[in-house]
């Protein structure tokens, strides 16, 4: 199949579209820095000539709602009208594991119009909601680090390696679109406090990890919010592996 991936050049991006190769597809890679541009539609249409399945990974670092509601629902218009006019047959999403549970969070706000588009859109459609990756307390941390201090909101998640979601993404994509996928999820609850600290040992730094709320984390992120559904789909790879590659 021919297969975009939109979000070519980040992490997941980058795992999804060797996953993808791997299995013997052609990957069209669809970024800004490659000459394609979600938010102004330039380049799109050449892109997705040919294109079969596309699978939107793109992602955003504004921290006010308004913003992130107009970078991903401006991106996913215009990247749904050039399926439709390229006869796209299947949209894939990667979304977020209890979206709806969140009300407060300023990037939530742009994933659920993003869901909502995708939804009321004019291309067959699979949304693929994913917990948080094995990176999360990592990329968090960096955040706030300084002076050998860190603070860590104390969220409890359910951690998943980013190449098993690229895996799942690219089997998704080759199928048949489902509409709501059902959550996707590494195979243990986890403390996001103490995954900074396992982190920072792993990768041989001494920083304090400190406990507290903040802006971007209140607490109706507490308690169960975070966790997958119990249908869930359970991706192999433990916390404790994903740390023993660092």
């Amino acid at each position: 199949m021919r297969i975009a991936v939109a979000g070519a050049t980040g992490n997941i991006g980058t795992l999804t579209i060797a996953a993808l190769q791997r299995d013997g597809h052609d990957v069209v890679r669809i970024s800004r820095s490659l000459g394609v541009d979600l938010v102004t539609g330039d380049g799109l249409d050449a892109a997705l000539a040919g294109v079969e399945a596309v699978i939107d990974v793109t992602s955003s670092n504004a921290t006010d709602p308004a913003e992130t509601v107009a970078f991903f629902g401006g991106a996913t218009r215009n990247l749904l009208a050039a399926e439709e006019r390229a006869g796209v047959s299947h949209h894939v999403l990667l979304s977020i594991a209890g979206l709806h549970r969140v009300k407060g969070n300023a990037h939530y706000f742009g994933k659920r119009e993003q869901e909502r588009l995708v939804a009321a859109g004019p291309v067959p459609w699979t949304i693929v909601p994913a917990t948080q990756f094995h990176d999360f307390a990592a990329m968090v941390a960096s955040w706030t680090e300084q002076d050998g201090v860190t603070t860590i909101p104390p969220l409890l998640i359910q951690p998943i390696a980013p190449a098993d979601v690229a895996d799942i993404l690219a089997e998704v994509a080759t199928g048949t679109p489902q509409g709501s996928h059902r959550d996707v999820a590494g195979p243990e609850p986890q403390d996001l406090v103490d995954m900074a600290r396992r982190t920072y040992q792993a990768r041989g730094r001494t920083v304090k990890v400190v406990p507290t709320w903040s802006g971007l984390f209140g607490p109706d992120m507490a308690g169960d919010a975070l966790l997958a559904g119990e249908d869930a789909r359970i991706a192999p790879t433990t916390f404790d592996e994903w740390l023993a590659t660092l």
